[in-house]
């Protein structure tokens, strides 16, 4: 009964939010776009018979977002990130170059528009901190709880545009886990340039594919004592390791789902993990 009035609350919340148009902004030249988000109250996970659920991602839990915040419209581009590499003489790994990733010894033929990728969780928090520090604004990495109550944008459903999977939504892979994979409007074997599929109710970009996201979060195994205020769970658990949400076009189906969930070294440097990022003022 609980969570039935959580979310039907959260129903209420988003009404008028999700739809609406809401504000962007950008802090510098070469900054994020950035677009504002709404505090609210949605319901965090998946239910028991969503196909594809994993048990991490239970148990359900209604979660208040108590302060707005904005998110990035886009995962963080190559270019965006290149102008930070410039200016903080940033190389990277050459095993997982950001400039050249590679896929199974192949390059990734990617644009100035398409997500950085080959980038640490520290290497995020490195950018966050650049990007603070230039524009006098507190930027970070999302919470997982605030990533998702951005992704799901007001929807209950598994994915932003409902139950079903769609290519003409989202950039992911094959059928059967897991193979680089295009068709229809999804032409992209590896990475696709920002905006090339339809945003969210909230007007944000490639929430589910693409690129797997980091957040601040520290792994664990499910939501058991997870916070409730939206804020990053960083006691406990193993944080050598932090959560990813989204799934990337290397994934299934399965995978591409406002409520799946990944627990990744940290500092592993991957060819489909790449961040957006929040400003909390």
């Amino acid at each position: 009964m609980r969570l039935l009035l959580f979310v039907l609350a959260a129903a209420l919340t988003l009404a008028g939010s999700a739809n609406a148009k809401v504000p962007t902004f950008r802090d510098c030249r070469g900054c994020p776009l950035m677009l504002s988000v709404p505090a609210g109250n949605f319901v965090m996970g998946s239910p028991n018979g969503e196909a594809g659920r994993q048990a991490a991602e239970g148990p359900r839990h209604g979660v208040a977002i108590v302060h707005p915040f904005a998110i990035g419209v886009d995962d963080v581009t190559r270019a965006q990130f290149a102008v930070f590499a410039r200016d903080t003489a940033y190389a990277g790994d050459p095993k997982c170059d950001w400039r050249s990733p590679k896929a199974r010894g192949r390059p990734i033929d990617q644009t100035d528009d398409d997500p950085v990728v080959c980038v640490s969780w520290s290497d995020a928090q490195a950018y966050a901190k650049w990007l603070s520090s230039k524009t006098g604004h507190a930027y970070r990495l999302p919470s997982e709880a605030e990533w998702e109550y951005a992704a799901r944008a007001g929807s209950r459903t598994t994915r932003p545009w409902g139950q079903a999977g769609a290519r003409d939504f989202a950039n992911y892979g094959s059928d059967q886990c897991c193979a680089p994979f295009a068709a229809g409007r999804d032409r992209w074997l590896y990475t696709s340039p920002a905006g090339s599929f339809p945003p969210n109710a909230f007007g944000l970009y490639d929430m589910l594919g693409n690129v797997w996201q980091r957040t601040e979060d520290c792994g664990h195994a499910d939501y058991s004592g997870a916070p409730r205020d939206g804020s990053a769970w960083v006691t406990g658990g193993d944080c050598t390791t932090r959560i990813v949400r989204g799934g990337g076009w290397f994934v299934s189906l399965d995978q591409l789902r406002s409520a799946a969930r990944a627990a990744d070294p940290a500092e592993f440097r991957k060819n489909d993990i790449g961040f957006r990022v929040v400003r909390s003022r």
